[in-house]
C-alpha cells in the first residue's frame, strides 16, 4: 500500500533521530565495509557519487575518500543536522523520484536499504541508471526476504513506512534491464527464531566470533544466509 510522502518523511525523520543518528548497526558496519572495499577498488579519488537514501548521513565521512558527494534523502530535518556535521557534502533533502539530479552525471550511486521503501522500485531503479555515466557503478544493498521471513519475526511496518523485500532472483531480475551484476551476495547473518538462532542469533555471532574471528558469519553469507542481499552492477 503506498503511502504520502509527506508520512513517509515523517516517518524517516523520527525513524533516523532515534536509531541511525545514535548508532550505527552490525549490519550497516558490514555494508559500509563492502561499500569501501568496492569503491577502494576502482583506485580513484575523482569520483562523483551520489548516495541515495542517506539517512542521518553517517556514511558520507567515508565516501568523502573517493570523491565529491551529494547525498539525498526524505529526513528534512535530520539532513540539517547533517549539513552541520559534514559541510562539504551536498545533502538534498526531498522525495528522490521528484528531484532533478543531472543525468550522466554520477560516477557510482550508493543506495543502502532504501529499495524496499519506496513505492515504485522499477522507476527507482531506472532513475538511478539514468543518472549514472556509461559503465558508472551502482552499489546497492537491501533486505534479503527469504531470511527475513524464514529466521526472523520483524515488527509490522507503521504509518508512513513502506516495505517490500527482495530475493536473489527478484533482484538481479530488477536491475537486468540496466545493469550487469559484477557481484551479489549476501552477508550478515541474522535470526531470532527458529534453529538458526543457534548459529546467527546475537549472542551466538559474538561467541562464534571470539572463536572463529568471522570465518562462520562469512561461511553463512556465501551460503545465501544474510540479513543483506548487496550488489555492485554496472550500467549497461
Amino acid at each position: 500500500m503506498n503511502q504520502p510522502i509527506e508520512l513517509q518523511r515523517d516517518y524517516w525523520d523520527a525513524w533516523n533521530t532515534a536509531f541511525r543518528e545514535r548508532r550505527i548497526s552490525d549490519v550497516s558496519l558490514d555494508q559500509k565495509r563492502w561499500v569501501l572495499r568496492w569503491l577502494d577498488g576502482l583506485g580513484r579519488t575523482d569520483l562523483n557519487i551520489l548516495e541515495v537514501g542517506c539517512g542521518a548521513g553517517w556514511l558520507c565521512p567515508s565516501l568523502k575518500t573517493f570523491g565529491r558527494v551529494t547525498a539525498t534523502d526524505l529526513s528534512t530535518e535530520v539532513l540539517t543536522r547533517a549539513s552541520v556535521r559534514v559541510p562539504d557534502v551536498r545533502f538534498i533533502a526531498g522525495d528522490f523520484m521528484a528531484l532533478d539530479f543531472t543525468e550522466g552525471g554520477y560516477d557510482a550511486v550508493v543506495s543502502l536499504e532504501v529499495l524496499s521503501h519506496v513505492s515504485d522500485h522499477a522507476a527507482f531503479v531506472a532513475k538511478i541508471a539514468r543518472l549514472l555515466r556509461p559503465g558508472g557503478l551502482l552499489i546497492l544493498a537491501t533486505q534479503n526476504r527469504p531470511v527475513l521471513e524464514r529466521y526472523n519475526t520483524v515488527a509490522p511496518t507503521e504509518p508512513g513506512q513502506l516495505r517490500r523485500w527482495f530475493d536473489r532472483g527478484e533482484l538481479a531480475e530488477l536491475l537486468a534491464p540496466y545493469f550487469a551484476v559484477r557481484e551479489l551476495r549476501t552477508m550478515t547473518p541474522m535470526a531470532n527464531k527458529g534453529p538458526m538462532r543457534l548459529v546467527a542469533g546475537h549472542q551466538a555471532r559474538r561467541a562464534m566470533r571470539l572463536i572463529s574471528g568471522r570465518a562462520v558469519e562469512r561461511a553463512l553469507g556465501a551460503a545465501g544466509f544474510g540479513w543483506t542481499l548487496m550488489a555492485l552492477a554496472e550500467k549497461r
